[in-house]
C-alpha cells in the first residue's frame, strides 16, 4: 500500500468515527443525543432526585471510566475494520437485491399486480423494520445460546458504566455477523418488492427509507445504553423495548443475560417467553459480575480473551473425549 492510500485509508477511517455524530443513520447522530438528554431531564426532575442535572447526565464515572474507554476505542478500532473488511461486501445487498428479483421473474414471470410508489415505500419500510428487528432477534438469540459465539458477545456485557456509546461495543466477529444479517434481510427484502413494485423505485430510494429508525432513535434510544431509567407504560413494554428493560438485559445478573434481547419491539421477546419488564426489576448493575470484569477492562483484553476463551472450551471437550 502506498504512502497516499495509506493516508486516504485513514481518512476514511476518521470519516467514519466522526459520523457516529454526524450521520442520522446513526443512532449517536447529534440530535438524537439532544432529544435523548431532553428525555433524561423529565426522568431526572420526575425522580425528585437532589444534585444538579448536569452532574448526574455528566457522571465522571460513566463518562471518563475505564468501561467508557473500552467503548472509544472499539468505535475507533472497528470503523478502520469496517472500512477494510466489511465496507467491500456492502454492494452484496444490492446484487442479492437484483439476483431475488430476477429468481422470482424467472420462476413466476411478471408479478399479475403492481404495488403503486406509496404502497411500496409503506410497505416495504414497515416489512423491513419488522423483518431486520425479528432476524436481530434471532442472532442476538443465537448468540447468548451458542457457547463460542456468547465469548464474542460478552464484549457487549462487558461494559460496567453504560453510555450512549456502549451500542458500539462490539467485537469485529460480532460486527462482522451483524452486517452479514443486515445486508441479507436487506438484499432479500429489497428484491421481493422491486418485483412486486414493477422497478418503480431505484435501489437508493430503498436504502433512504429509515422513517421507524428515526422515531426510534429520536425516542430516547440512546437511553438504552445509560444510567437513565426510562420506562414506558407497562402494557407498551409488550410492545417496544424501554431503555430500562435493555439496561435489565445488561444486568450482572445471570438470570438476566437471556432476557429482552429484542432490538426494537419487544414482541419477540413476548411471544418466546423471555420478556421482562421495568416493574419487575428494582435495581441492575451492569457487567459480567466480580469474576469476569477484571478480565475485560482494556481495550486488548477484550478483543484477545474470546479467541483464548474458545481455545479453553476445545481444549475441554477435547480432553472429555480423550
Amino acid at each position: 500500500m502506498e504512502y497516499k492510500e495509506i493516508i486516504a485509508f485513514l481518512n476514511d477511517g476518521l470519516q467514519l468515527v466522526i459520523n457516529y455524530l454526524t450521520s442520522p443513520g446513526k443512532r449517536t447522530y447529534f440530535l438524537y443525543l439532544i432529544s435523548s438528554l431532553l428525555l433524561a431531564a423529565y426522568v431526572f426532575y420526575r425522580s425528585n432526585r437532589k444534585g444538579s442535572f448536569l452532574n448526574y447526565i455528566l457522571n465522571k464515572k460513566v463518562w471518563l471510566s475505564k468501561s467508557a474507554f473500552v467503548d472509544y476505542s472499539l468505535i475507533i478500532f472497528n470503523s478502520f475494520f469496517k472500512l477494510a473488511l466489511i465496507a467491500p461486501f456492502l454492494l452484496f445487498g444490492l446484487k442479492l437485491a437484483f439476483n431475488t428479483n430476477d429468481f422470482l421473474l424467472s420462476h413466476f414471470g411478471y408479478a399479475s399486480f403492481s404495488l403503486s410508489t406509496a404502497q411500496t415505500l409503506i410497505l416495504y419500510t414497515i416489512s423491513l423494520s419488522v423483518l431486520n428487528d425479528f432476524m436481530t432477534y434471532v442472532v442476538h438469540l443465537i448468540f447468548h445460546k451458542v457457547p463460542f459465539l456468547w465469548e464474542f458477545h460478552k464484549i457487549h456485557h462487558s461494559a460496567t458504566s453504560m453510555n450512549p456509546f456502549t451500542q458500539y461495543r462490539l467485537h469485529p466477529i460480532e460486527l462482522l455477523a451483524n452486517n452479514i444479517k443486515g445486508i441479507l434481510v436487506f438484499g432479500v427484502t429489497t428484491g421481493i418488492f422491486d418485483y412486486l413494485s414493477d422497478h418503480q423505485i431505484s435501489k437508493w430510494t430503498f436504502l433512504g427509507v429509515n422513517v421507524f429508525s428515526f422515531a426510534f432513535y429520536a425516542w430516547g434510544a440512546n437511553l438504552r445504553h445509560s444510567h437513565v431509567r426510562l420506562k414506558f407504560f407497562n402494557f407498551l413494554e409488550y410492545i417496544f423495548i424501554s431503555p430500562v428493560q435493555h439496561q435489565v438485559h445488561h444486568s450482572d445478573n445471570p438470570k438476566h443475560f437471556d432476557k429482552n434481547l429484542g432490538s426494537r419491539l419487544a414482541i419477540w421477546d413476548w411471544m418466546f417467553g423471555t420478556l421482562i419488564r421495568s416493574n419487575q426489576v428494582e435495581k441492575v448493575t451492569f457487567g459480567l459480575g466480580k469474576e469476569d470484569n477484571k478480565n475485560y477492562n482494556s481495550f486488548l483484553k477484550n478483543l484477545w480473551m474470546p479467541f483464548k476463551n474458545i481455545y479453553k472450551l476445545l481444549f475441554e471437550r477435547k480432553s472429555k473425549v480423550l
